[in-house]
């Protein structure tokens, strides 16, 4: 493989990220986004995290992740809205899943 070609690609994706990044806050004043398309916006990246979090904690490759880890996610999803610190959530989370795995748990 090319060497100096995949540093070129590697710049120019890095430059086009970096501009579309900085194109946000300096394009913000010029554009006003009505109310309901700010809430429409704020309803999407919920529901993206949403579905990002069921998809890593049901699912394992092509099959199912067992019943540890979402009861893991599951702890750590109620100790977070309970406002507990973020390091307590995940110690939890995980001590949840293992406990449970060691106990033969899948």
């Amino acid at each position: 493989m090319n060497t100096t070609l995949l540093l070129v690609g590697i710049l120019v994706l890095a430059v086009g990220t970096f501009s579309l990044r900085l194109a946000g806050p300096l394009m913000r004043t010029r554009f006003e986004l009505p109310e309901r398309a700010q809430q429409v916006m704020a309803a999407a990246a919920v529901v993206l995290l949403a579905a990002l979090v069921a998809t890593a904690a049901l699912t394992d490759g092509h099959g199912g992740a067992g019943i540890a880890r979402p009861a893991g996610v599951l702890v750590g999803g109620v100790l977070a809205w309970r406002k507990v610190p973020f390091v307590l959530v995940v110690v939890a989370a995980a001590a949840t899943a293992a406990g449970l795995r060691l106990l033969g748990v899948p």
